[in-house]
């Protein structure tokens, strides 16, 4: 080692900052060091400013108001999120910690000899998924659930037009999640509504009459969005089949079949997965998600560019499908959300996963069983939908004050009053009774009582169509 010594007089780059009366801020270059930095910007001048006045604050106090904002809010942290469809899971810190690893840290425009460890794991998991669904091939790709039915609709009208078919219809159930008509619309194609029957489930004679040479594809989830297992899916297949459309697999209630029955054996040809749901990567606060597509063999080369593939000599390439449909994001997808799907599906294994479809049917029927609202359907998978004898709106205002997060309201439009309700896997007994309890101790209460509530929140009733179309993205002082 050196025995030379930093010169202990050597000034440091920079002193203590100093504070104005004012409160602007103001970083000093030390007195004895006379080093200048030019700075130079190529934005325009309307978007820049010479002065920033930022509240002069200690660290202590700093700290104190963003753990109190965090306690103003509601997470998966603080307790069960039961929205109904939108498998609100607790999503396990493992997975975070593997995303973080530094080797998982690859910059997008590496060559593929430079991130082969990165091409293997994404084959492994398009590997993974192809298998959990019953599909032949899986792409990546698709950022979202909803990205991932744009993307599967896209695919499917590829389809029919290499085979000369123009068709201009796609079939939607009632009971079916607001994006399949949105994706459908879309993807340039007519919907045709499809009504339910007296249990809850797809009508036969009404697929039969709906079917007909311009059927693209039935938009189907499975169990629906009641909670109801189809139990004709076969022959709902083949009426859609013998027509010459599609069967699109809806993943959001994926959940309830994981390790128990597989779409593709079902008879579906597309299917989307919600990774940020059924594989607990972080869910909601605007992404990302991530939301791959598996299709049968026949749809393989439709796929979108890229897809990736083992070479004869074990190393892995992405590579383009013959008559793919393009890109549909940029790279490879949502890295690090396929990292932490990849990792929840390595630690759970078969019997892990076939666990998960088996608490989370168990404790939807739980909860089913112990709240005194109408339940009008059943017996349930993942979750289920009671009617409440008031404006369901108002329930979940006044479920807030007992501590708990409401379940999903006012849809599917077939119930009245709607309360769907997913308690997930990931929740004990004990908080199950929990919300159960909060539902019983709203529905003996009066119109007044939910008309007025929330009371015991940070704020009251949010004008939410406004939050959302007017969103102030940034600190400013309200006028009083």
């Amino acid at each position: 080692m050196s025995d030379e010594r930093a010169d202990e007089s050597a000034p440091a780059p920079y002193e203590q900052a100093r504070w104005h009366d004012d409160g602007t801020y103001e970083p000093l270059l030390s007195e004895k060091d006379d080093t200048t930095v030019a700075v130079s910007s190529s934005l325009p001048d309307d978007l820049t400013r010479d002065e920033l006045e930022l509240p002069a604050l200690p660290e202590p106090e700093v700290a104190r108001h963003y753990t109190r904002l965090s306690q103003m809010n509601y997470g998966i942290e603080s307790g069960p999120f039961p929205l109904g469809s939108c498998t609100m899971k607790y999503n396990p810190k493992f997975t975070e910690d593997v995303a973080a690893h530094p080797g998982a840290q690859i910059h997008p425009l590496r060559a593929d000899a430079d991130q082969q460890g990165v091409l293997e794991l994404l084959s492994e998991l398009q590997d993974a998924l192809a298998s959990i669904g019953g599909m032949d091939a899986v792409t990546l790709q698709p950022p979202a659930g909803a990205a991932g039915e744009f993307t599967g609709i896209l695919v499917a009208r590829a389809y029919h037009e290499a085979n000369d078919d123009d068709r201009s219809e796609v079939i939607v159930p009632d009971t079916a999640h607001g994006t399949n008509f949105a994706s459908a619309a879309m993807a340039g194609y007519d919907v045709v509504e499809l009504p339910s029957d007296d249990d809850g489930r797809v009508e036969l004679e009404a697929l039969e009459a709906a079917v007909s040479d311009e059927t693209a594809l039935l938009m189907l989830t499975n169990p629906n969005t009641l909670g109801l297992f189809e139990r004709d899916i076969t022959d709902i297949a083949d009426v859609v089949h013998d027509a010459g459309g599609l069967l699109y697999y809806d993943g959001a209630n994926l959940n309830s079949l994981l390790g128990k029955a597989r779409p593709g054996d079902m008879g579906f040809d597309i299917m989307h997965f919600n990774l940020h749901k059924t594989f607990a990567t972080p869910h909601g606060g605007g992404g990302p998600g991530q939301g791959p597509i598996g299709v049968v063999s026949e749809l393989a080369e439709f796929l979108p560019n890229p897809q990736i593939r083992e070479r004869a000599d074990g190393t892995y390439e992405r590579y383009a499908p013959d008559r793919n449909i393009g890109r549909v994001h940029e790279f490879l997808g949502n890295w690090l959300v396929l990292v932490k799907a990849y990792a929840y599906i390595l630690r759970h294994g078969d019997e892990g996963l076939e666990n998960v479809s088996e608490m989370a049917v168990l404790n939807a029927n739980y909860v089913a069983s112990q709240i005194e609202y109408e339940v009008p359907y059943g017996p349930f998978h993942h979750e289920f939908v009671a009617s409440a004898d008031a404006d369901a709106a108002d329930v979940a205002k006044r479920m807030l004050d007992y501590g708990v997060h409401p379940p999903t309201t006012k849809w599917p439009e077939i119930v009245d009053e709607a309360l769907m309700t997913e308690p997930t896997e990931t929740e004990t007994k004990s908080r199950l009774d929990d919300l159960a309890a909060a539902f019983n101790a709203v529905a003996s209460e009066d119109e007044d009582a939910l008309a007025s509530a929330p009371n015991r929140t940070t704020a009251r009733r949010i004008d939410q169509v406004t939050a959302a179309r007017n969103p102030r993205l940034s600190w400013h002082a309200l006028d009083d």
